[in-house]
């Protein structure tokens, strides 16, 4: 085999950086954004903030990297082992010649993703109240007819009329078919639930069906469902899955079963509990029939032997009988009231001797003179005590009397007016004074009043 050279002049030599630019803009190029699932592994979150990681399946693997900050807008932690679903640009990682995925979008995949829609509708509805005990309604305790909602030819009806079969066959079942997996499930049980609700035909409904993984129970975790049944005026028991499973038409229910058979075992009573019951209730209304008319013939032979009592013959020597002892007994009383008026007329007489005015005459007068005695000494007594006091008094008022002093020599000027002169100011030449002197008065006239100053 002969191998023909290139010329030299003809030949394009590339550096690994320029042949690594070059794959890297034919591949970005070529290939536009892709999505790719598959499960991490090598999850790596350095100082920088960037995610590291590895998308791989059974066959093979490819290295992802997704910088900052989309890494940050992540709702899940990344780990080990998820299944993920990744929106990302095909590159080439030029400084290594790495072929790998630029992540632009990152969400679980499959139970993860249904996983997290189911938590956040949970929370959502829960804020707003819809799982509230307060709004539960209890459910009738003899229904008479039960709408159960499901799948005609699923599992969940058989165990539900098996059960009200061996429960309570009085019960009427009627089945609201409708699809309980798929696309266009959520829509027909909402639309049935709205029917029901129309008819009034039902004292509760059952929303049930087997159990299934997470994405087969969707319909049972859609929002609009949860919402009809809480708009539902007819009680609604939800019996979706095994005993494990929960979806938001338990919390939103008025009650929530395990299994469609044990919701149809908390719907209906227990028929041969209540036969027995039913039996003890007859024996017992017997029983209070035959004391009821027991003692109703004892009361019938009580009257008999009184309206025997009550014979006119009866009666009158009843009435003799009471009429004689009323005799003796007002004799009796006639006679002691006779005896107590007496004794009580001698005492009432000893009395009125003991207050004769001639009994009381005599104390009375020695008691008049004894009172006269005493107002005499008393009358003299002050009498005496009043002289001795007005003599001093008397002796007091002349001591202190300006006739007293009169009597000295003095003599007590008075202008012509009657008053009392004090000074020799204010008295003219001429005017006429009177003199008091111990023994009369003495007219003055005024020569000059200056002259002895």
């Amino acid at each position: 085999m002969v191998i023909e050279s290139t010329p030299a002049e003809n030949r394009r030599i590339l550096t690994p950086s320029a042949l690594n630019r070059l794959v890297r803009e034919l591949i970005e190029g070529a290939l536009p954004m892709v999505w790719i699932q598959g499960e991490l592994s090598n999850v790596a979150r350095p100082a920088s903030g960037h995610l590291y990681f590895s998308l791989k399946d059974a066959a093979a693997q490819v290295r992802c990297a997704m910088f900052r900050p989309r890494s940050t807008w992540l709702k899940f932690r990344a780990a080990d082992g998820m299944h993920v679903l990744a929106r990302a640009r095909v590159s080439l990682y030029e400084a290594r010649g790495e072929f790998q995925l630029i992540v632009e979008h990152l969400e679980e995949a499959g139970e993860g993703a249904l996983r997290r829609a189911f938590e956040i509708l949970k929370a959502k509805l829960q804020a707003e109240g819809l799982f509230d005990a307060a709004r539960k309604r209890a459910l009738p305790r003899f229904p008479r007819r039960i709408g159960v909602i499901t799948s005609p030819t699923g599992a969940a009806i058989r165990d539900v009329l098996t059960v009200a079969a061996r429960r309570f066959p009085l019960a009427g079942i009627e089945v609201l078919p409708v699809q309980v997996q798929g696309a266009e499930a959520p829509a027909q049980i909402v639309a049935m639930l709205e029917a029901a609700a129309r008819a009034h035909r039902h004292d509760v409904l059952l929303l049930t069906r087997g159990g299934g993984s997470l994405e087969d129970l969707a319909a049972f975790n859609d929002e609009a469902v949860a919402r009809a049944i809480a708009a539902s005026p007819i009680p609604v028991v939800s019996a979706v899955g095994h005993e494990i499973d929960f979806s938001i038409c338990d919390f939103v229910a008025d009650l929530r079963a395990p299994t469609p058979s044990a919701a149809a075992e908390l719907i209906l009573p227990d028929g041969a509990a209540l036969a027995r019951t039913l039996s003890q209730s007859m024996a017992r209304l017997q029983h209070a029939w035959r004391r009821r008319s027991q003692g109703a013939m004892q009361r019938l032979d009580h009257l008999s032997t009184r309206l025997q009592a009550q014979r006119p013959q009866q009666r009158l020597a009843a009435g003799r009988e009471r009429m004689q002892a009323l005799r003796d007994r007002l004799l009796r009383a006639q006679s002691l009231t006779g005896e107590r008026a007496a004794v009580r007329l001698a005492h009432a007489r000893t009395r009125l001797l003991a207050q004769h005015p001639r009994e009381r005459l005599i104390p009375l007068r020695q008691h008049a003179a004894d009172l006269r005695q005493r107002l005499t000494l008393a009358w003299s007594r002050h009498a005496e005590r009043q002289a001795r006091r007005l003599k001093e008094l008397a002796r007091a008022l002349h001591a202190v009397s300006p006739l007293e002093v009169l009597q000295r020599g003095y003599a007590i000027l008075f202008d012509h007016d009657g008053k009392v002169l004090r000074s020799v100011r204010g008295v003219r030449p001429g005017d006429p004074l009177r003199a008091r002197l111990a023994d009369g008065e003495l007219p003055l006239h005024v020569d000059d009043p200056n002259t002895h100053a």
